[in-house]
């Protein structure tokens, strides 16, 4: 059963539950991502490895300025939703903004 980016395990868990539902990944990838995301940790922490590197060459190219991107990713990230957050960078994969 695979619902609402679920999968049968989370769903049932929530279902069980019958409290908010809660991201692992949100806070920490937020953190990484204003913090230190000059070193694009917030990309290797959700597994964006590909991404995770050219952000990083995009660093050196620019002598840091490519920095605010993964900036803007961790604030992004703040202000959405737990669900939002998982279902478009954990299970939806979207490796940019």
């Amino acid at each position: 059963m695979e619902s609402y980016g679920y999968t049968k395990s989370q769903y049932s868990y929530n279902q069980q539950n019958n409290g908010p539902y809660r991201s692992e990944k949100k806070i920490p990838a937020a953190i990484l991502g204003i913090l230190v995301g000059w070193l694009a940790l917030n990309k290797f922490y959700l597994g964006y490895t590909k991404e995770g590197i050219i952000q990083l060459v995009l660093n050196i190219i620019t002598f840091g300025a490519a920095s605010i991107i993964p900036f803007i990713e961790g604030i992004l990230y703040l202000f959405m939703s737990d669900k939002q957050f998982d279902d478009t960078y954990v299970y939806g994969k979207k490796g940019w903004l």
